[in-house]
Order: C-alpha cells, then structure tokens, then sequence
C-alpha cells in the first residue's frame, strides 16, 4: 500500500515530449474538468454563445425529420404526377381548401346580389317614368322645321327612354325627303337627341308642277325654287337608278369649285355624250365619265383659253375651238 502522497506511475511512450499527456491518458480525463473550452450536453445554465441544450436539440431534430418528410413526399408526388403523364393518365388536381371554397361562395352570393339589382333597376326604368323623353334635341336643321322632325319621329311625351327604339324613330325620321340621313340617340336622364343631315341640291329639272331639287344621289327630294347658280340638267328619266343622270352627277361633284360655279347646265342624253354649258354660252364636249378627274383637272387650265367650245372627250389631245 502507497502512501497518500504517493502517485500512480504513468508510462510514457517511446518519444513522447515531456510534460505532455499520451493519448491513452487524455481519453481518461473527466468531462468535468475546469478550464477545458468543450461545449457540454447537460442541462446545466447556457454558459456558451453556441451551447444547446436537449430540448432545443430535439426540436431542432423534429424538424430536421420533418422537412425531410415533407421533401420525400414531394419527390414521391412528382415522380407520381410524372409517370400518369407519361401513361396519359388525368392528372390529380389538387383539392381546394375550404378557404377557397368559401371565398368562391361569398362571391357567387356578391354576383348574385348585384345581378338581381341591376334586374331590378332596369325594370324600374324600362316600366317607370323616371328617365322618360322629356326633351327632344334635334340638330342639323337647315331648311326642314323642328315641328317636322318632331311629327315624323312620332315619340309621345314622357315615354321611357328604355322604352324607345331608335332605329325605328331614326327610320320614321328619314322618311322625309329633305332627310339624308337621321341618328337617334338616348341622354340619360330625360333627352333624346335626334342629329340629321340634310339633302343639298346639286341639280334642278323642270316639271310642270314647278321645279324639281336632286341631290348628288339623284334622289327628288324637294320640289322649290332653286338657289341662285344651281346647274339645270337634261336628262329624260332622272332618278337615283338612271345611269346619264349618275353620270351627269359624277362629273359636276368632280369639278373644281370655280369651274362648277360656271356651269349653268348639264345635259346626258347618254352616259356616253356629256356636254356642259357655261353661263357665259361656252360648251364644253365632256363624253364619257372615263378618267373624269384627269378632265377636270385640265378644264380649269382649259377655260383661261379664248374659245366656244372646249372637247375633253379625249383627255390626251383636249382642243379649244
């Protein structure tokens, strides 16, 4: 028996440096040792900035595993989804939530609700007088009268405005002869406005019942006096069907403005042999309504030469006689 001051002998290996441990010897050292710079594992008080304890250490696992699980199932849901399409098989949709579900209900119920509004407001007007024809707005008034336009359109008083068709009233209102063209439209809340535009007179024929107004279309809509300057034609059945007055028509809406104001009368026995008379008693040989814009063009430089009688007929050799 050793004394109480007596040591343990240690071996020391072949080479060891002196004052070192072996390696045998610093396995054997207790974990409790002071001063030494190894994290524990115990649940004593967190002494370190990096030291985790067992619980933190178990949660950290539980989600290490869960994360692992929920990679796994998501390889596992791919290579699933991948192998129906590559076998044509339908692909799984993924189930909505209830979330959604309800979401989609609200606004089903919102669209509903706004739908039956919208019905009922609509009924409300169409059978109501709320947003009735109160006031009628009627524009491109030239020769006819408001009191014309108002009879033809036919709409009574205080209809709602829902309630009026407006091809119909444009269709009655275009029945007037002076009537080119008629618009209907509805002004929320109480006017409906009705745009014209109106015939102009290109031509005059005399009939026995006086003088007969065409417009550039050929159509007869007015039977008056005509304006100063306008152009008489000679024509046998003039109309918006016979092709001389067409004809005719073509070749005087192709002059230049300073040459049409000369013209005092313009004859289509034929579409073939069109002649114009000047006021001041020239005659200018027009024939067909082949290349018209080339002789009207040339006719404006033709006139400022001394003549009678001017021949376009053919537009490549025009002469003055």
């Amino acid at each position: 028996m050793t004394g109480p001051t007596d040591e343990p002998d240690v071996a020391a290996d072949d080479g060891a440096v002196p004052g070192e441990l072996s390696d045998d010897v610093v396995g054997d050292v207790p974990d409790d040792v002071p001063g030494d710079g190894v994290a524990r594992t115990d649940d004593g008080p967190d002494d370190g900035a990096d030291f985790e304890g067992p619980r933190r250490r178990a949660r950290r696992e539980r989600e290490e595993r869960r994360a692992a699980q929920e990679r796994a199932t998501a390889i596992e849901n791919a290579r699933r989804e991948a192998k129906r399409r590559v076998a044509g098989r339908p692909v799984d949709e993924p189930k909505p939530s209830a979330r959604g579900l309800i979401r989609g209900l609200k606004a089903l119920m919102w669209s509903a609700l706004i739908s039956v509004l919208v019905v009922g407001a609509g009924l409300l007007l169409y059978f109501t007088p709320i947003m009735s024809a109160r006031v009628m707005a009627i524009t491109g008034l030239v020769t006819l009268t408001q009191d014309e336009v108002e009879q033809a359109a036919a709409v009574p008083a205080d209809t709602p405005l829902l309630q009026i068709d407006t091809d119909t009233v444009a269709d009655r209102v275009a029945t007037i002869r002076r009537v080119a063209s008629a618009r209907v439209q509805r002004e929320y809340p109480s006017t409906l406005r009705i745009t014209i535009v109106e015939r102009v007179p290109v031509v005059v024929k005399d009939y026995p019942d006086g003088s007969h107004l065409f417009d550039r279309d050929g159509v007869d809509f007015a039977t008056a006096p005509p304006p100063p300057g306008l152009p008489y034609l000679d024509a046998d059945t003039p109309g918006p069907t016979d092709l001389p007055t067409l004809a005719a028509l073509q070749v005087l809406t192709a002059l230049r403005p300073e040459v049409a104001s000369q013209v005092s009368r313009i004859a289509a026995p034929s579409v073939a042999s069109i002649t114009l008379t000047l006021f001041d008693g020239r005659q200018v040989i027009w024939g067909t309504t082949e290349r018209t814009d080339e002789k009207a063009l040339k006719l404006g430089a033709l006139l400022t030469q001394p003549g009678t009688t001017y021949d376009l007929s053919s537009p490549d050799l025009p002469t003055v006689k």
